[in-house]
């Protein structure tokens, strides 16, 4: 039989988790202001497109900090 192997969770798999559910959130919110038109709407719905350019990004920038200094500490040891 095969054993199992306990699967760890990267840092990299939660930030991308994290990332993932912020833009269906930020869909789902960009579609609400969308349709909806209250005071201060159009600010709103340019936030949401803002954020969802900007979170893949920051999560890109994230994940190679993260691997940078992973690889720094690890060749100090």
């Amino acid at each position: 039989m095969k054993e199992k192997k306990d699967k760890k969770i990267s840092p990299k798999q939660v930030a991308a988790m994290v990332c993932i559910v912020l833009l269906v959130g930020m869909y789902v919110a960009t579609l609400i202001v969308a349709l909806l038109d209250f005071p201060g709407s159009d600010r709103l719905f340019q936030a949401c497109l803002v954020a969802t350019i900007g979170l893949p990004i920051l999560l890109w920038i994230y994940i190679w900090l993260y691997q940078k200094v992973k690889e720094k500490k690890d060749g100090q040891q």
